[in-house]
């Protein structure tokens, strides 16, 4: 089964790049594709996420919020 992880982000915000950098390493040793969406520039994903930035999503449910936990992405891409 291929999965897909989606970082729901703002410019600006710490958070978010360090767990821009997590997703990234940890999608790329998986070979799992990601994207990221910025949450002010979408009014539905800022109504939903915009306090719990930043939020991850795997295959389009949520995952987590503000902290990458490394081993638990890890067993839901695998």
């Amino acid at each position: 089964m291929s999965h897909h992880v989606t970082l729901v982000s703002r410019v600006d915000c710490h958070a978010c790049e360090r767990a821009r950098d997590e997703i990234e390493r940890i999608c790329g040793e998986l070979g799992v594709p990601w994207d990221e969406q910025d949450v002010d520039a979408d009014r539905e994903l800022r109504a939903e996420y915009g306090d719990r930035v930043p939020v991850f999503l795997v295959d389009g449910r949520e995952h987590g919020y503000w902290e990458v936990e490394e081993d638990r992405l890890r067993a839901a891409l695998a």
